[in-house]
């Protein structure tokens, strides 16, 4: 399933701490960069941010730093005029395995790995490589889109014994109760809001308003609770046309669960003409992996996070500017199938992707085996695998809340292959609310946070929004991945993931998970790092394990 999770209520952006550059023991060094010695370490002192984020902070918060912009991003714009300048890279190739991507986006057209050994249009396999025209990746959905979740799935085709079927039944009962209730919420609420606006128009005498007009009305009744409840609205939004597609929008995505995911009938997969379900069933897909509806934007707003253009003056900046992005479209509006995904992973590493970005996952995987091979596969050949934690606000290291895939198959904990990283997001707000309510967690099985509440990057049809989920947080730190891959090939997988989790901000305050202050954490006691991954903290690390002074 696709890990983005869309807020209605923004996070708000007080209550930040400040931060201070301590000495650390390394020495700096590079033949081709050359960082100073120095780490950005959180610092005990807090002070309340008392203005709020401008626009362009907004749309660039993940980018920022704690010491010079008093917000809790990855220093992205800090590492590259301080360390990177002007130096050159060696190109890295991150496979998105995803949606599809909007291939001819403004910001992300330039920056596309290409196929240089096939050819586009002519049907054949022209480099040999087992797929027809892949000359921005691969397709393994067909002309496939809407899907099942995969305990839906389970019921529809009788997989598993009788107690899987079981787990998979009550799975699919809590979730359609959820679902129910949750439409049945809206939809008042989105009559109750068109009621309210158009009763305040008309005692106001024009169309738009403000929170400050509202608070002009004097009201009794009715118009008064319509006044309150339109104040709160605009309390959490910049207008109300934004608060009402939010919730058209919930509707129409709640409406879908129903239609599609929950849907015991429904049958995403009859149009691609496989077995799903049979792994040795691999002639299918196509060598097309790009968006098929408006609505397919999930792969396209991650690919802007990892690599966006940084040089066109468009947009807005990916985290890597020496990615070149690959598409692998093989994540459905549904849960993604196991032989898709370990057929992905296999592709991108065959065509030498040294990272894959991961946003996606579900808690049923009747062939996790076949994902767990390709991710061994992966470690054998040297490529990092960076997986979003999930956004169900679970301790990922309870049993009960699996999550698939994984590095561990349940061990514990202890992790089978070492090229895996899993990460939760935080969103903007430093203090106790830095931890995004949504997302999972856990001391041993969740290994970094990074920034995913509220991001703005690339959607279908060069346009641009913000998304919310550890979606977002996971190709934040697969950029960074690219980034360290780039300056310093030498590294690992093994080594870069260590970095990425050695050399990230340790926040001096504790936070709550799933939105709930009731009980205060350390991100060592929700995550195995305790860590917010940066990448000017990357770079300088990276330099000195690459130059022998630090060993992991």
């Amino acid at each position: 399933m696709i890990l983005n999770r869309n807020k209605i209520q923004k996070l708000s952006n007080t209550a930040i701490a400040a931060i201070v550059i301590t000495s650390s023991a390394w020495v700096s060094g590079c033949a081709s960069l050359k960082p100073g010695s120095t780490m950005l370490v959180a610092s005990p002192a807090v002070e309340s941010r008392t203005n709020p984020l401008s626009e362009e902070e907004r749309k660039n918060w993940h980018h920022l730093d704690l010491l010079r912009d008093t917000v809790p991003g990855m220093s992205v714009d800090r590492a590259y005029t301080d360390i990177i300048k002007k130096k050159k890279g060696k190109p890295v190739i991150v496979a998105v395995i995803d949606s599809g991507i909007d291939l001819n986006h403004e910001d992300l057209n330039d920056i596309l790995w290409v196929n240089s050994g096939e050819s586009a249009g002519t049907g054949n396999d022209d480099d040999g490589n087992g797929f027809v025209d892949d000359i921005h990746g691969y397709n393994f959905l067909g002309e496939s889109y809407n899907e099942q979740l995969e305990f839906t799935r389970i019921l529809r085709l009788g997989i598993g014994d009788e107690d899987y079927q079981a787990q998979a039944k009550a799975k699919l009962d809590e979730k359609m109760t959820e679902v129910t209730q949750t439409i049945s919420q809206i939809q008042p609420m989105l009559s109750a809001l068109e009621e309210a606006d158009m009763a305040v128009q008309k005692e106001l005498g024009k169309e738009e308003y403000t929170l400050e007009d509202l608070k002009g009305i004097e009201a009794s009744g009715q118009l008064s609770m319509q006044v309150g409840f339109l104040s709160q609205m605009l309390s959490r939004a910049d207008d109300l046309n934004e608060v009402k597609e939010s919730l058209s929008g919930a509707y129409d995505y709640y409406s879908d669960q129903l239609k599609y995911n929950l849907n015991v009938e429904f049958d995403g997969r009859d149009v691609v003409g496989d077995d799903p379900y049979d792994y040795d069933d691999q002639d299918y897909g196509n060598g097309n992996p790009i968006h098929r509806v408006t609505d397919e934007s999930h792969g396209t707003h991650v690919a802007g996070i990892i690599a966006a253009n940084r040089n066109n003056e468009l947009g807005i900046k990916g985290v890597a500017h020496n990615a070149q992005i690959m598409s692998v479209r093989a994540v459905p509006n549904g849960d993604e199938y196991d032989k898709d995904i370990a057929l992905a992973i296999r592709y991108a590493v065959d065509n030498g992707a040294k990272v894959i970005n991961a946003s996606f996952g579900k808690s049923f995987s009747p062939n996790a085996d076949w994902v767990y091979d390709a991710l061994k596969y992966a470690a054998d050949k040297d490529v990092l695998f960076v997986h979003a934690a999930g956004n169900d606000a679970l301790d990922l290291d309870n049993p009960e809340n699996t999550n698939f895939p994984n590095d561990h198959k349940y061990d514990n904990g202890n992790e089978f292959t070492n090229n895996v990283i899993t990460v939760g997001a935080i969103g903007s707000q430093y203090g106790a609310r830095m931890v995004a309510p949504f997302s999972n967690y856990g001391a041993k099985n969740v290994d970094v946070f990074a920034p995913g509440a509220q991001i703005y990057s690339t959607m279908p049809e060069d346009d641009y929004t913000y998304q919310s989920g550890t979606s977002m947080a996971a190709p934040a730190v697969a950029g960074l991945a690219a980034l360290i891959r780039s300056y310093y090939p030498k590294l690992t997988a093994e080594q870069v993931k260590k970095i990425i989790m050695e050399s990230g901000i340790s926040p001096e305050v504790k936070v709550g998970v799933g939105g709930d202050l009731s009980a205060l954490y350390s991100l060592n006691e929700i995550s195995k790092s305790g860590k917010i991954a940066n990448v000017y903290n990357a770079l300088v690390l990276a330099n000195q394990v690459s130059k022998g002074k630090v060993n992991l």
